[in-house]
């Protein structure tokens, strides 16, 4: 056995510090979550896994809190999921009941509403390392979403690396407004301060003005959360962002965050973001340090626990130097426990000698810093024999003072395999005409080498993208065929 998720004495040093959670304009002690859902997990006997519509509240904080320490399976479900996706992970995952706010559609599941203020102090014995604490659904970019099964243990390993990363402990206040219903939100912004302690001011939606009001509160945030869309809207607003000079780590996740976010996030702060890297079935496994470098476009090194190594296509391994671009291969035991009822998904990713596939092409440099490419799917791209990563193109793209946001895909050509096609949001009044888009050629064969240029620039209003702010290549791919 490991450790437990959720110790029984996790509200035994401060009990009664309030607002030791805060979500919107309600706050709960540590006394008060515990309280209402050890009172909420008695009501869950007979059920092994329960649904959890993820709106941002408290009702959602103590519903996940309340499953866990009964030992009951959380299924975390998107508010905006339409009616296929939400039937689809409800009846993939076998979620029994509803648990917490009252569901836009239960599809035929009962409903266990959260009382807030009610209160029971029962110890529930505290479950095995093994025992799968989240089943967490893929975006589904690649067909239909795939639950990710993470056990207790997996979860308080990925966490405390985090800690350890991060120097994160009891006296940090966490500010964020992400969803929470994936990683990002859920695992790091919810059951990290949990675990280690800290407060936490979730602000409902991640805007400049609420991140730059949760600096200047009664305990201001020492820690920010957000995905690369809401640094560069807080970046659009130098006075908030000044606020947050006052804190001590500002944290980008989720998709690659651009070097001129980050540069301007370092210039109206004082804080070089720090960047990590993670999946939905691995958790975090690289980040940079809280006491170590940070270099835009890299998201640092392996976190505690974890090994790294790169794979060509035959399966051999390649250098850590720097250049060799191949499949990250990722180890530790934050990793998930494979797909639900997918057998064959989960032997192509998670290998017989305890490595995951991630499908993520990277290179390594030799002190361990690592800069993610991009998808093997999508962003490593194969031309005139060639292998080409989009992020590189991408990173030097963004470095054109007028490209406000790039990506870059791969689409089959008849010549070379594949050409190089980008498509980019340019700055405000800057040129998008056949001038422009040779100049934006020449910059990157000039920049990079010459094999490494785009044969293509289309100028968009803006570029696709998901829930967590991912780009969505393959609708750039259908444009580009």
């Amino acid at each position: 056995m490991l450790f437990p998720l959720l110790t029984p004495g996790f509200v035994a040093d401060r009990p009664d510090v309030p607002a030791f959670v805060t979500v919107g304009d309600e706050s709960f002690s540590q006394a008060d979550i515990v309280g209402a859902a050890t009172s909420a997990s008695e009501r869950l006997g007979g059920l092994s896994r329960v649904a959890v519509e993820a709106v941002p509240s408290m009702q959602t904080v103590v519903a996940v809190v309340a499953a866990l320490l009964a030992g009951v399976t959380v299924v975390p479900v998107a508010p905006d999921s339409g009616d296929a996706e939400r039937r689809h992970v409800l009846d993939d995952s076998g979620a029994q009941a509803w648990l917490g706010a009252t569901p836009t559609d239960p599809c035929d599941r009962p409903h266990l509403p959260v009382r807030l203020y009610a209160r029971s102090w029962h110890r529930h014995p505290q479950p095995p390392a093994d025992t799968v604490a989240m089943i967490m659904y893929t975006s589904g970019t690649t067909g239909a979403p795939k639950g990710v099964v993470s056990t207790h243990g997996s979860l308080a390993a990925g966490i405390d690396a985090l800690a350890d990363a991060w120097a994160w402990t009891a006296d940090d206040t966490l500010v964020h407004g992400l969803p929470l219903f994936h990683v990002h939100g859920l695992i790091l912004g919810l059951l990290g301060p949990l675990r280690v302690g800290s407060r936490l001011h979730h602000t409902v939606r991640p805007r400049p003005e609420a991140y730059a009001a949760a600096a200047q509160g009664e305990h201001p945030g020492t820690m920010y959360f957000g995905v690369p869309t809401v640094w560069s809207r807080i970046v659009a607003e130098p006075e908030h962002a000044r606020s947050l000079s006052g804190a001590r780590l500002l944290i980008s996740g989720s998709a690659p965050l651009p070097p001129t976010v980050f540069d301007a996030v370092a210039e109206l702060t004082e804080h070089e973001p720090v960047e990590r890297y993670g999946m939905t079935e691995t958790l975090i496994t690289l980040s940079a340090r809280a006491d170590g470098p940070r270099r835009a476009g890299w998201v640092g090194s392996p976190v505690a626990g974890v090994r790294t190594r790169l794979r060509d296509e035959s399966g051999d391994e390649l250098p850590h130097d720097g250049d060799a671009v191949g499949e990250l291969l990722v180890q530790g035991p934050m990793l998930g426990a494979g797909y639900l009822n997918r057998p064959e998904a989960t032997a192509a990713s998670w290998l017989p000698d305890g490595w995951f596939a991630t499908g993520d092409a990277a290179l390594i440099e030799p002190g361990g810093m690592h800069r993610i490419v991009g998808r093997l799917s999508t962003d490593l791209i194969k031309s005139g024999g060639y292998r080409v990563g989009a992020g590189e193109v991408e990173a030097s793209l963004l470095e054109h003072p007028t490209v406000a946001e790039v990506a870059v895909v791969g689409p089959a050509d008849d010549d070379l395999g594949q050409r190089i096609v980008a498509y980019v949001v340019v700055r405000p009044d800057a040129a998008t005409d056949a001038a422009a888009a040779e100049g934006l050629i020449e910059h990157v064969a000039t920049a990079l080498s010459v094999h490494k240029r785009p044969r293509e620039v289309h100028f968009v209003d803006e570029l696709p993208r998901n829930a967590m702010g991912k780009v969505v290549k393959k609708a750039l791919l259908e444009t580009s065929d």
